[in-house]
């Protein structure tokens, strides 16, 4: 299974504009119940991605003001993406190497097609597993 086959069914993008105050992507996430999104400048490019983390960390912890700040002042810039081909065993593989829960996804031409995070990868392969137990139990218990 693919990343494509994954977002595919998704209705909407979770992004937010890089001059965004804080304190709306805040409300934005919350709203959407989703734990980041991608940041987009002016002309629609993705330019960085906010978190809750992000914003715990840079703004309430520091007891800054959330109102009067941008995104693009506390967005993570260093992105790691994939691209809809990328297999989900190579998607956890890269998560664990950089110590993240969540993976932009851009396409060949570099537009922002959403997120995949560590739940959806673990729904996939919860299901997967269900998919072979269930196998395996019709051949060891045939109905008769």
């Amino acid at each position: 299974m693919n990343v494509a086959e994954v977002i595919r069914a998704r209705r909407e993008v979770f992004a937010v504009s890089e001059e965004m105050s804080v304190h709306e992507a805040a409300r934005y996430l919350r709203e959407r119940r989703v734990r980041a999104a991608g940041v987009l400048d002016g002309t629609g490019k993705l330019t960085g991605v906010i978190s809750q983390s992000d914003i715990s960390d840079k703004v309430a912890a520091e007891n800054k003001a959330s109102a009067s700040m941008k995104v693009s002042e506390i967005m993570t810039r260093e992105l790691i993406t994939v691209s809809p081909e990328m297999v989900l065993e190579e998607c956890l593989l890269r998560m664990e190497k950089h110590g993240i829960f969540h993976l932009l996804v851009v396409d060949s031409g570099g537009a922002f097609r959403g997120m995949i995070s560590v739940t959806d990868l673990l729904q996939v392969i919860a299901s997967d597993q269900r998919a072979r137990a269930d196998m395996l139990e019709s051949l060891l218990f045939p109905q008769r």
